[in-house]
């Protein structure tokens, strides 16, 4: 299975966004804008996911919805992204069993550490917008090789 991790776009600053709850905080204009193009990009890429799996919180949501629009794929809320982790995963990956490849949209640090332990190890950075794609070789526990990381910069030369 392929498994595609985006974090979500450039979103409101969380000190300028206070007092109003974090989980509401949305992506700005340019994070906006940048994902526009950062998903055409993307859909060159030929990326076919059988699902888009989101974050609930709003940056994220409007993520995925963007990725949604682009890849012409149906997005789907999971509260598990939200704070997401390895077990996370696992019983997500029980959801789709079919599934060749599943495009996941959520936050830091989770992503990053989910990430590094699927591939045994390292230090990976997931920058705003960044898209990595891990092809698993095993679900139970979830384990696989890091095939790709294109940070966000990369995406917008398109």
């Amino acid at each position: 299975m392929e498994l595609y991790f985006v974090r979500h776009g450039i979103a409101e600053e969380r000190e300028q966004w206070a007092p109003q709850p974090d989980h509401l905080r949305p992506l700005t204009a340019e994070g906006i804008t940048r994902m526009r193009k950062s998903a055409a990009t993307i859909k060159a890429l030929g990326m076919r996911p059988a699902a888009i799996l989101t974050s609930p919180m709003t940056r994220a949501r409007q993520t995925a919805d963007i990725l949604g629009q682009a890849l012409d794929c149906v997005v789907t809320e999971v509260e598990a992204l939200a704070s997401f982790s390895i077990g996370a995963l696992s019983e997500l990956l029980d959801h789709y069993p079919t599934a060749d490849s599943l495009l996941l949209v959520g936050h830091e640090p989770d992503f990053s550490t989910v990430v590094e332990m699927l591939i045994g190890g390292g230090q990976v950075v997931v920058k705003k917008g960044s898209l990595i794609r891990v092809d698993l070789y095993a679900t139970h526990p979830p384990r696989g090789y890091l095939t790709w990381l294109i940070p966000p910069k990369a995406l917008l030369l398109r």
